[in-house]
């Protein structure tokens, strides 16, 4: 039996749960205790030890993220119980004391929450390597853990709940965590919805509760109101760029499985109204208006004798059970009336909340009613709405190929004037263009029935569930304006002849860095199409613009990636500004820091003055999603940091001085972002790089691992410009270069100062205290190069069949990483890497000796698997050891890709 005593803080935490672990594995395996304790390295292991080793090793992994979101939990009560509820960073009651501090008015604080909408997109890019049963258990590791925090237990009863804590981590070691085949589709819209009907759907009324809190402390005198501002999104099972796996068939399953876990959500929630409105009509007088809403409520059941006989006197309950039969009516449970709309259902909900608020059953009404309310104007009946995703090579193919069909002759190539008139000309009339749909070919097939499951969807009853039609790889107005015509061919124009709108969002997304830079100028030649200018006014005037984050770091390195994408913000901002449309931007951010995954609060703090808005979107994706939203607590607080960092800068950026645009710190920038995009491009482009990077990293191994349903590159060439952004981050974590978190930086600020002497270098320093976006790059290079490890790294470059060709570009990554580490030294003022960030320093040390012997074990494992011969190696022990040993230092450096 364990030792029974209350959890103290953090090293109790993990020494209960290193203790547990210990003993499950001693059990099965009695010489991994050593390994474990770290006595024994993973890679002295005889190899028929190493799946064992490699399996505990993931474990005690997992067991400490779930200890730090534990931890991190119950530092947040512990600053809010000293402090209130203001120490709390990055919560809305800090930012509405420091906005409330800065003398900003409450109309504007009206204002800004009226516009504010925040949209936080799920993706199932193969970058999530836990299965969901696995996370599953590590909720329940958390609830037994939180359970133990609490001091009210007899010794006898913390006894239990360690012993139900010991099952379940031999749960986790008897379950597996490599998943013996490919998620489907369908599996990963499965896997996107539980964490909504976990977390987010309860998570989002009190994330507008905590709204409303900061406002009463901070604007008492004034009656704000907070509208329902959170808009959620999903790429799951409409993302098809370069994935065959999702179709139209797949994109109509998605809509309506997220449609019927709202609808089920609901059913829950109104069963629960029915239960606890037992108001009594011979205690309460109830006003007339609401005794005529009743009657038609009744009426629209198709069962009102029996609901009022089963609820004799109970008004309110009658109203709830009337509305709940028309709910399952739409689930083919009931014969009442359906919802036809989530309108019809939000308009009941505040007919029950007006009444109790006018009997005086405010608190009531705030408890059981209002929270639903807000989820309807949040959810609609579609959970999310469905972004579909298309790469524009794609669009352009399908489009010509029907242009081609309709007029074998003359049918214009694309990129020449030609097309560019056509596409115009055919936009003008309002063309419609009818096909034999056999005689195309089978993609072409495919993206016109996507077309039509659009047009049926937002024809339908789901509020919003189809989203934006994300154009992949935009490069030029054509681009987006193929999209909108095959729109119209597919009846989504709302005039035939050229003179309405269509009803589709067209949202670019600018990946690579001359996409960035050419970004405003497609803009502005597609604002001047007149059927777009009035599409753009049907959606509230706001044109979407998607930035990537990922593409643009492999083609360009990081510091010229995020430069970029800073600047391309302020102009299409000012082309905004110009041509009189509102701008939001939607962020394609990743896991890890090279593809935008720094901190929430501070990347977003750190965009340009005036580029928010009060609208944002940003993808969680993979890993991230299971980190933010697995747990309650933590969804509740991410989902808060995310909002209260939008109206945050919203509100403040205009005035705030680190975000304005400093000519001198632009240019320097600039200079550095030309040199550092110079030494990258040098850097991939050697000789020999491009089987460097595939044989001294695991790239192309991860294909082994059944991580997601995309394939890893977009159209099966074999070249870095078609691999995935996603795999060629893993990759470099995976062999700890992790170059794409800062190679060519280190070059970039050396040949800065050599060329401006002690001026160039105080300049840097002084960018560093007065630049908010340059301090983000220089702490997170700073991080990226804690991680980092050359010597682990020399053991992957031995990897290489050229051992001339490894040598030389080992040698030139080692000395970029040896340069950066100094210049970074010498701009922010550290001693040692990561000394500013202490927390983040200390995990990586504690786990640091294990990942190293995992790497080293791994090298072993790459050259066992890739000695053996073709499928037969597919299944054997050595690949089973290379794929955990993989998920093992996924889980030490907390993400994938």
């Amino acid at each position: 039996m364990e030792e029974s005593r209350p959890l103290s803080f953090r090293e109790d935490v993990r020494s209960l749960l290193f203790r547990l672990l210990l003993a499950v594995v001693s059990e099965r395996e009695p010489n991994m205790a050593e390994v474990l304790s770290g006595r024994v390295s993973l890679d002295a292991l005889a190899s028929e030890q190493r799946i064992a080793a490699l399996q505990a090793t993931g474990i005690w992994f997992q067991l400490i993220a779930i200890a730090n979101e534990l931890l991190a939990m119950r530092s947040r009560r512990e600053l809010e119980q000293m402090g209130g509820a203001d120490e709390v960073v990055g919560s809305f009651s800090n930012v509405m004391s420091e906005i409330a501090a800065g003398g900003y008015p409450a109309e504007q604080i009206q204002a800004t929450l009226d516009d504010l909408c925040v949209g936080p997109t799920m993706t199932a890019h193969p970058t999530e390597a836990k299965r969901v049963t696995v996370l599953e258990i590590h909720r329940r590791i958390y609830r037994k853990l939180t359970e133990l925090e609490q001091q009210r237990w007899a010794p006898r009863e913390r006894e239990r709940l360690i012993d139900d804590l010991k099952s379940e981590i031999e749960l986790l070691w008897m379950t597996g965590e490599l998943r013996l085949e490919r998620p489907s589709v369908e599996r990963e819209i499965a896997w996107g919805l539980h964490f909504f009907r976990e977390v987010i759907f309860e998570a989002t009324p009190k994330l507008y509760d905590s709204v409303e809190e900061a406002l009463a402390r901070h604007y008492p005198e004034y009656d704000l109101r907070v509208p329902s501002f959170m808009r959620y999104a999903s790429w799951i099972g409409g993302d098809r760029d370069g994935n065959p796996n999702v179709t139209a068939r797949t994109t109509a399953y998605a809509l309506n499985e997220c449609r019927q876990a709202i609808i089920g959500w609901y059913v829950q929630q109104v069963r629960r109204l029915v239960t606890v409105l037992s108001v009594s009509a011979k205690v309460v007088d109830l006003p007339e208006a609401f005794t005529k809403a009743l009657g038609q409520a009744l009426h629209r059941s198709g069962n009102a004798s029996e609901i009022v006989a089963r609820n004799p006197n109970e008004p309110l309950r009658q109203f709830a059970a009337a509305m709940l039969d028309r709910l399952e009516a739409m689930r083919g449970e009931a014969s009442a009336k359906p919802y036809a709309r989530s309108d019809a259902l939000l308009a009941d909900l505040r007919e029950l909340e007006d009444v109790l608020v006018q009997i005086g059953g405010k608190q009531i009404a705030k408890r059981f009613v209002r929270p639903l309310r807000q989820q309807v104007e949040t959810f609609g009946f579609r959970t999310v709405s469905l972004d579909i995703r298309q790469n524009s090579t794609v669009v352009n193919r399908v489009l010509a190929e029907l242009f081609k069909l309709a007029d074998p002759a003359g049918a214009p190539a694309p990129d020449t004037p030609q097309w560019t008139s056509r596409i115009r000309a055919a936009l003008n009339s309002g063309e419609q263009l009818e096909v034999d749909r056999l005689a195309l070919s089978e993609e072409a097939q495919e993206l016109l029935d996507l077309f039509d499951v659009i047009r049926k969807a937002s024809a339908g009853p789901n509020d919003g569930g189809i989203g934006a039609f994300i154009l992949s790889m935009t490069r030029s107005s054509d681009d987006l304006l193929a999209v909108y015509l095959l729109a119209q061919y597919s009846g989504l124009a709302t005039a035939m002849d050229g003179s309405g709108t269509v009803a589709l969002r067209v949202v670019p997304l600018f990946e690579t860095i001359a996409d960035l830079r050419a970004a405003p100028d497609i803009l502005d030649q597609l604002f001047s199409v007149s059927i777009v200018r009035r599409s753009v006014r049907d959606f509230g005037n706001r044109q979407e613009v998607m930035l990537g984050y990922s593409d643009s770091n492999k083609d360009g390195g990081f510091l010229a990636s995020n430069w970029e994408l800073n600047k391309a913000q302020r102009r299409i901002a000012a082309l905004g500004r110009k041509r009189k449309v509102k701008i939001s931007f939607f962020h394609g951010r990743g896991g890890s820091v090279s593809r935008g995954g720094a901190p929430t609060g501070r990347a977003i703090a750190a965009q340009p003055a005036g580029t928010v808005g009060g609208a944002m979107r940003v993808t969680e994706q993979g890993e991230v999603v299971s980190s933010k939203f697995a747990n309650r607590g933590t969804g509740h607080y991410q989902l808060e940091i995310l909002a209260a960092s939008v109206f945050a800068h919203s509100v403040k950026s205009p005035n705030e001085a680190e975000l304005k645009d400093n000519p001198e710190f632009s240019e320097a920038l600039e200079a550095l972002t030309g040199m550092s995009q110079a030494s990258y491009s040098g850097l991939i482009n050697e000789p020999g790089f491009i089987d460097y990077f595939n044989q001294a990293s695991p790239v192309e191994e991860l294909s082994l691992l059944k991580i997601g349903s995309r394939p890893a590159r977009r159209f099966g060439c074999r070249d870095i410009s078609d691999l995935r952004a996603i795999p060629w981050v893993f990759a470099w974590s995976q062999n700890r270069h992790l170059l794409t978190n800062w190679y060519g930086i280190g070059s970039a600020l050396n040949s800065f100062v050599n060329v401006r002497g002690d001026a160039g270098l105080e300049l840097l320093r002084q960018m560093f205290e007065r630049s908010r976006f340059f301090r983000l790059i220089v702490d997170e290079v700073d991080k990226g190069l804690y991680q980092t490890d050359m010597e682990i790294g020399a053991l992957y470059a031995g990897l290489v069949q050229d051992c001339q060709a490894s040598d030389r570009i080992y040698r030139k990554i080692a000395a970029e990483f040896a340069l950066t580490r100094k210049m970074i030294a010498q701009v922010n003022g550290g001693a040692k890497l990561s000394e500013r960030f202490p927390a983040f320093k200390r995990h990586f040390d504690r786990i640091r000796p294990q990942m190293d012997s995992i790497h080293r074990l791994q090298v072993q494992l790459l050259r066992e698997v890739r000695a053996q011969d073709g499928a037969a190696a597919k299944s054997n022990r050595a690949v089973t050891a290379l794929l955990l040993s993989i998920n093992c230092i996924s889980a030490g450096l907390g993400w994938t890709g």
